[in-house]
Parts: structure tokens; C-alpha cells; sequence
């Protein structure tokens, strides 16, 4: 069991805690890599225009254009939130790992949240000494134009991380 205290924007400090060894782990391992602050979460989507227009004209929210990322085989498009982004993906190319996502959840879904580290290298380094898994621990350009890794779902309590550097 550990407890982490989290420093909330009210000023005031909350403390949680987890009982399970994966938790554990993963508590020690944030202390190590330098973890920063959740860049965006990430939401496949089967129609990409419909969710620009919901984001924009429902919820009047920044909505950028797409941009094809033909090295992951997605187009993205950044919705701005005061405190983060929602990053919209649409399969983009034969071999897009959004289209069997959406094979699997043809509604859409979220698919991954990105958290930013101080040093990728450092992360990488440090996540494998732990023997956290990493899709591709080879650092690649994402879409804002900084090095990221995917961290397994099986070794992140289900969920895809990805880590992009500040």
C-alpha cells in the first residue's frame, strides 16, 4: 500500500491510496521518471467532422484542423480545455491502429491518455529497469512535434499511456 498526495487547484492537498502491488509499483516508478502534468486524452473516433462540430458548435470549445500523422497512421485533430486537450483520432492509411479500434469499439472511445515527462530517455531507461512494457521503447515524433513512447495497457492497470516529453 502507498499513499500520494496530490496537490489540487483549490489550494488544498487530498491523499489516496492503493492496495495493490501493481499500485505500488507504479507509485514508486512516477517519483522516478519525473512525471509532469496530463497533456491530453486521447478519443478515437469513427466520424471526425461530426466530432470537430460537437466539440465546437456544442460545447464551444478551440477546435484545431486535422493534421495526418502518417508515421502513426492517424489524423488529429486538438481540442483546447482550459486545463488540457482532448486529442480526436480517425484512422488515417492501411495499417492505422485506430481502424481495429474501431473494429472493436465501433462507436469510438478513449483510446489513450498522454502524460508529459521532464526526460523520454530517462522514462525509457527507468521503466525498463522496472520492467514496465514498452510498445516501442525507441522514442518517435508525435503530433505536437516532441519525442513520446506508449507504455502497455498490461503493465498500466489497463490503460494505454502515452509519455511525451516537456
Amino acid at each position: 500500500m502507498f499513499k500520494h498526495l496530490v496537490k489540487t487547484s483549490l489550494n488544498y492537498s487530498r491523499s489516496f491510496s492503493t492496495n495493490t502491488a501493481s499500485g505500488s509499483k507504479i507509485g514508486n516508478i512516477i517519483g522516478k521518471i519525473g512525471i509532469g502534468r496530463l497533456n491530453h486524452v486521447a478519443i478515437a473516433t469513427p466520424n471526425l467532422k461530426e466530432s470537430m462540430d460537437l466539440y465546437k458548435n456544442v460545447f464551444g470549445a478551440d477546435v484545431s484542423e486535422p493534421v495526418n500523422q502518417v508515421e502513426h497512421g492517424v489524423t488529429t485533430v486538438f481540442v483546447g480545455l482550459e486545463n488540457t486537450k482532448i486529442e480526436l483520432l480517425h484512422p488515417f492509411g492501411d495499417k492505422s491502429p485506430i481502424e481495429n479500434f474501431l473494429k472493436k469499439n465501433p462507436s469510438g472511445g478513449i483510446h489513450h491518455i498522454c502524460l508529459e515527462v521532464d526526460d523520454i530517455h530517462h522514462a525509457v531507461k527507468t521503466l525498463l529497469a522496472e520492467n514496465v512494457r514498452i510498445i516501442d521503447p525507441n522514442p518517435k515524433i508525435g503530433a505536437h512535434g516532441k519525442p513520446v513512447v506508449f507504455l502497455h495497457p498490461k503493465s498500466m492497470n489497463g490503460v494505454l499511456v502515452e509519455l511525451e516529453e516537456k
